[in-house]
């Protein structure tokens, strides 16, 4: 890339650095959807919920299913 392919995507660094942070961003939520302590956390604290009364059964099961799902489904790209 010369000189003059420099000069005329100069402007437009900013909007590739965003792209660059929109990116990395979407892989860490990612990595924290899928990881094992992360879930784990998670279904805890559902238990706990349904144990203090605060959920019901079918609450609980929702909750349950629905991190199951974003676990087990395929990453986005």
């Amino acid at each position: 890339m010369g000189l003059i392919g420099l000069l005329f995507t100069w402007p437009l660094a900013p909007v590739h650095g965003v792209i660059k942070l929109g990116e990395l961003i979407q892989q860490q939520v990612e990595h924290e959807l899928r990881d094992p302590a992360a879930v784990r956390r998670r279904l805890e604290a559902i238990e706990e919920a349904r144990r203090s009364g605060q959920i019901s059964e079918e609450e609980e099961a929702q909750a349950v299913e629905e991190i199951l799902k974003l676990m087990s489904g395929p990453p986005r790209r």
